[in-house]
This record gives C-alpha cells, sequence and structure tokens, in this order.
C-alpha cells in the first residue's frame, strides 16, 4: 500500500478543552511525512458538559442504561470535532478528496481494566458513522472494543505508533516514550520485535483535580504551584506503596483509579507538590518493570509543559527527560498523529494490540470503519 494521508483526532482525559488534530501521510507502517497540526479548543459550554458526563460517568460505573447524558455529549462532541476539522480544512488548503481516513478517538468517559472474573470495560463517546456524513471522508473509531472483547486491557493503544517514532529517530532500547496526559504511559522497544506498553500511575488529572478545587484554576500552570509546595515525603512513601505500581504488565488505568483525595489534608500548595511527585516516582517504578531500564525518556502529553513535573521525573524517577521537540516530534501533536497512524493500520487490517502492550494472546487488529457510502 501506497502511504496516504490521514487525519487523527484526540481528547484526552485530561479535559484541557483542547481537539488535537494532526495530519500525516503513512502506510500503518512508517511515517512518510508529517502534514499541519492545530489545537482546536472547544466551546466553553462543551467542556463543561464533557465534565459533567464524567461525574455522571463514575457514578454509572457500567451498571445499568447509559445515562442520558451520553447521548447529548456525543452528538454535541461529534459536531464540535466534525467542525473543527472542516476548518482546518478550509485554513490549510486541504481538499477532503485527498484524506484516505480520519481516526477519530472521541472522548473516554469510563476505562475499566480487566481483572480476576470481572471482564474489562471502557466507554468512549463519538459517533463515527455521523462524522463521516458531515465531513464526506471515511472515518474510523471504537478502536478499543475488539481488543478488550479478546481479553486485553484496551489501553495503551499508542504503542505501535510510539514505536514507529523511536524507528524513525533511530532509538534503541535506552530510550522510550512517555506520555503525560490525564494518566501517564510508557512505550519501550528494543529494535528486535519486542514491544512494551502500560499505563505508570496517574499525571496531571489529579494535579489538575487538585487545583480546581482550591479554585486556582483548571491546572497547575508551569508547575508553578507544586513549586511553591513542599512534598510530604510520609504520604508520599505510603501512596508508593500502591500494588498497581508493582503489578506486572500489561496494565491500564482510569483517570479515576489515583484521586486528588490522595492529597487530601494537606494544604493547596503541598498538596500539589505531592501529587506531583507521586506522578514523577510512579514513573520511575514503571523503568524498573521494563526488560532494560531506560536511561532517557521522550516526553509528550500536556505533562512536558510542567516544568515542575519534568524536575520530578528526572529527580524521582532516576532518569533524563527531554521533552519531544529535542528530537524534531511534535509533542502536542503526537496522540492526535496516532490515531491517523491507525486509522490506516485499522484499513489494512494490521494489528494495532499486541501481547505486551494490552494483554492480548496475539496481535490483533481493531477500529470501525465507517464509510461514506453509509451516510447517503
Amino acid at each position: 500500500m501506497q502511504p496516504g494521508w490521514a487525519i487523527g483526532l484526540m481528547t484526552g482525559t485530561v479535559l484541557d478543552g483542547q481537539i488535537d488534530i494532526a495530519m500525516i501521510r503513512t502506510d500503518g507502517e512508517t511515517i512518510a511525512e508529517f502534514g499541519p497540526w492545530t489545537l482546536a479548543p472547544y466551546p466553553a459550554e462543551l467542556r463543561a458538559l464533557l465534565i459533567e458526563t464524567l461525574r455522571e460517568a463514575g457514578k454509572w460505573a457500567f451498571d445499568g442504561p447509559d445515562p442520558a447524558i451520553f447521548a447529548e455529549a456525543e452528538q454535541a462532541l461529534t459536531l464540535a470535532q466534525s467542525e473543527a476539522v472542516a476548518a482546518f480544512f478550509e485554513r490549510e488548503g486541504i481538499r477532503p478528496a485527498d484524506i484516505a481516513a480520519i481516526g477519530f478517538h472521541g472522548q473516554t468517559v469510563l476505562h475499566r481494566a480487566p481483572a480476576p472474573g470481572c471482564p474489562g470495560q471502557t466507554r468512549q463517546l463519538g459517533d463515527g458513522a455521523a462524522m463521516a456524513r458531515h465531513l464526506g471522508i471515511p472515518v474510523v473509531n471504537r478502536f478499543r472494543d475488539d481488543d478488550m472483547a479478546a481479553g486485553g486491557q484496551g489501553a495503551p493503544l499508542s504503542a505501535v505508533y510510539h514505536a514507529a517514532l523511536l524507528r524513525r529517530s533511530e532509538a534503541d532500547g535506552d530510550t522510550a516514550v512517555l506520555n503525560l496526559g490525564g494518566v501517564a504511559n510508557i512505550t519501550w522497544c528494543d529494535g528486535n520485535g519486542t514491544l512494551v506498553a502500560f499505563d505508570t500511575g496517574p499525571a496531571n488529572a489529579p494535579i489538575n483535580d487538585w487545583v480546581v478545587r482550591h479554585g486556582l484554576g483548571d491546572m497547575d500552570r508551569d508547575g508553578l504551584i507544586a513549586a511553591s509546595g513542599t512534598v510530604d515525603e510520609a504520604r508520599l512513601a505510603e501512596l508508593l506503596t500502591h500494588p498497581y505500581l508493582s503489578a506486572p504488565y500489561p496494565k491500564s488505568l482510569d483517570r479515576n483509579d489515583f484521586r486528588h483525595a490522595m492529597a487530601d489534608g494537606l494544604g493547596a500548595a503541598d498538596g500539589a507538590a505531592t501529587l506531583t511527585a507521586f506522578s514523577a516516582a510512579a514513573v520511575g517504578r514503571a523503568l524498573d518493570l521494563l526488560p532494560r531500564r531506560p536511561n532517557r525518556l521522550i516526553v509528550c502529553g500536556g505533562g512536558r509543559r510542567n516544568p515542575e513535573l519534568m524536575r520530578a521525573i528526572g529527580k524521582r524517577a532516576g532518569v533524563r527527560a527531554i521533552p519531544a521537540e529535542e528530537v524534531g516530534w511534535r509533542g502536542d501533536a503526537i496522540e492526535a498523529e496516532c490515531f491517523a497512524f491507525l486509522a490506516m493500520r485499522s484499513l489494512r487490517e494490521l494489528p494495532i494490540s499486541f501481547p505486551l502492550t494490552t494483554g492480548v494472546a496475539r496481535p490483533l487488529p481493531g477500529g470501525r470503519l465507517h464509510p461514506t457510502r453509509s451516510a447517503a
């Protein structure tokens, strides 16, 4: 298959109010060319709707019929992302006919990893058929469903794209990729076919939620609140005994598995400092689980813009952490690029999840294709 242009869309569980849109030319195995990308803001009312949807999803907990708010949120976010893509095309002079597929991740509202006697479940909101109708381009979504139906964790799915980036950069097993979103995930490969990925623990979600709870904004911008506080080392040591951190991979998390309540009883600044230190130290525990401990992390996701978190990773994980831009990657675009890459893999029925990334028994394709003809 000749490489084709694909669009990827991503909105993370950190709920930063942005739609990540990125375009790459790829055959789903290698990256031929990077195209334009942008961060398109959600309307304020949609971000508020999604925050409330996540609250309702937590109460629902996969028990009973969908909360009514799911349908409202799905319709609103599908329309918002479709319109954002249309505006992106107009601004960049892109013809829809030149795009082979759109990878539409949708908004994760709840994710539960499998456990003994309890199959995993995941829920992303997003109407792929409606987007295909709106834009006149084939859309691939529901990337996690087949993996979880086969007993996998459903996450992380970024590993195969991170591996392609590492190959392009000629990196070896001394380098891994760390994504700092609502939760953190790591990808490691040795260049000989071994690919490992898993969620390390929390990243930005509990820090942001803590800041919101104290009326200090929507996130700890530049890590200034944490930098002004003092880590409660005793509390941190207790948090680091959580069994998830020492559990073998494959493993995955929902954003609510580690909550801001971990810092209850501390002042605003000390709580932010302690939560930041915990996210960083959890990365160190993850590195100890890898077949070979890397000495360098290429960091993507919004957390790389938090100097205090990046410093804490260097200190508490014992590793050199550098932002993706230092190796020529587009740190804010990588997650969206990933779903463009996965869409092309889905078109070719190539695997998107693997035994050492999500725990499936064998490499497994995934994604649901919504061709434009389905919308006539």
